[in-house]
């Protein structure tokens, strides 16, 4: 697919469930935009009820907490159009991502500018397994803790 120029686009969309897709976006080069703390409904949150995203959801998502993934988890509130790096992605689950790493080496990422007000997950895996996924699913193996 293409874009206007500046735009993000869209390079795949994977159906969730019957109200959620997790889509996968590449921003303009040189952009990489990323929230600042966790937005209300993220979740990474610990405070935040379980469910409220489909388990589906957290296995196509699961990529992102992959060795050395060049996918970033994104914030589902900034939606594909302007894309968002999710902060407790960054706060919990980016330590092993190539892209963040890249990211941070190009001072495109800030990390003393992220911080998170509430208890996150500890890592992916936690996470997606809190929302359904279970502990021996093949999505999950490869995630790095």
């Amino acid at each position: 697919m293409t874009g206007r120029a500046g735009h993000a686009v869209e390079i795949r969309r994977r159906h969730a469930d019957h109200d959620h897709d997790v889509v996968t976006v590449e921003s303009p080069a040189g952009v990489s935009a990323y929230r600042r703390e966790p937005c209300p409904h993220c979740p990474w949150r610990r405070d935040q009820p379980t469910g409220r995203f489909p388990a589906e959801a957290f296995r196509h998502s699961a990529e992102t907490a992959h060795d050395m993934s060049t996918h970033m988890f994104g914030c589902h509130m900034s939606g594909p159009n302007k894309p968002q790096h999710c902060a407790g992605f960054l706060l919990r689950g980016a330590a092993h991502n190539l892209a963040v790493r890249l990211d941070l080496m190009k001072g495109k990422i800030t990390p003393d500018e992220v911080h998170s007000p509430v208890p996150l997950y500890d890592s992916y895996r936690e996470m997606a397994e809190a929302n359904g996924v279970p502990p021996d699913d093949p999505a999950l193996a490869p995630c790095r803790d």
